[in-house]
């Protein structure tokens, strides 16, 4: 099948479910956006020809603001759903930081698509690409490395389909779950390529509930009870994991 590497990641999106306990939900539930020259003609024209059944559009007004909406669903839906936010190169870009930073601090499922600088580079510099005299291979997309539990560059339309694998397989790990960052140079992302059928088949990704150690949890009950007033101080986890009731 030929598409764009945008219009691919758009259908991958839309075809991917997390499940426990037997309950599915859309693991990309809707893609927020801010558009400028380094995504409109890829991710935007790719979520306009999609429509709104297979991937909601979100028109946002700040991108920091976009993220942190993104963390709020997230949020509310126990991590078991998130959004994908898309923004142009520069200032768009590092407005992520600030967002993408709490996400993973706080290990919430959101994937950033930012655009960047063109990897065949016909131009240079182009609009607000912002530049590193000492390196041709960094734009601002690197602020977000030491931000992103996952960050990836997709300079390539064949190394999109095993970044999106990887990109999905952190976002639905409970332990490693944060901002996942797929870079997208500008013309990559409207760059034409055959995919294997398969990389648009439904995937459904397991989330694991990771099991307290006994030994460890043996101890923390000995404490417990051993206490005359015992303070237990519950984590996102316990509401992540709607354990509300079995810790009460």
């Amino acid at each position: 099948m030929r598409l764009t590497v945008a219009q691919a990641l758009v259908r991958f999106l839309a075809a991917q479910y997390t499940e426990r306990d037997g309950h599915r939900e859309r693991l990309i539930a809707a893609t927020w956006g801010i558009f400028g020259h380094g995504n409109v003609a890829g991710l935007g024209q790719a979520l306009l020809e999609s429509g709104p059944a297979a991937m909601p559009f979100l028109q946002g007004r700040n991108e920091q603001a976009m993220v942190h909406a993104a963390v709020g669903y997230a949020r509310r839906r126990g991590r078991l759903s998130a959004h994908a936010v898309t923004t142009s190169i520069g200032p768009g870009a590092t407005n992520l930081v600030t967002g993408a930073a709490l996400a993973t601090i706080n290990r919430i499922p959101v994937l950033l698509l930012p655009g960047d600088t063109f990897a065949t580079r016909p131009a240079d510099p182009v609009l607000q690409q912002l530049e590193v005299p000492y390196a041709g291979d960094v734009s601002v997309n690197d602020t977000l490395r030491p931000v992103s539990r996952h960050f990836d560059r997709i300079t390539r339309p064949e190394a999109l389909v095993p970044a999106a694998l990887q990109a999905m397989r952190v976002l639905t790990d409970p332990v490693q779950t944060g901002a996942v960052t797929l870079a997208l140079p500008q013309d990559v992302q409207a760059e034409a390529y055959d995919w294997p059928p398969e990389f648009f088949a439904e995937r459904v990704w397991a989330v694991r509930r990771p099991r307290p150690d006994l030994d460890e949890l043996s101890r923390a009950a000995a404490a417990v009870r051993g206490s005359a007033r015992p303070l237990i101080i519950a984590g996102g986890g316990i509401r992540h994991s709607a354990a509300q009731s079995a810790l009460a």
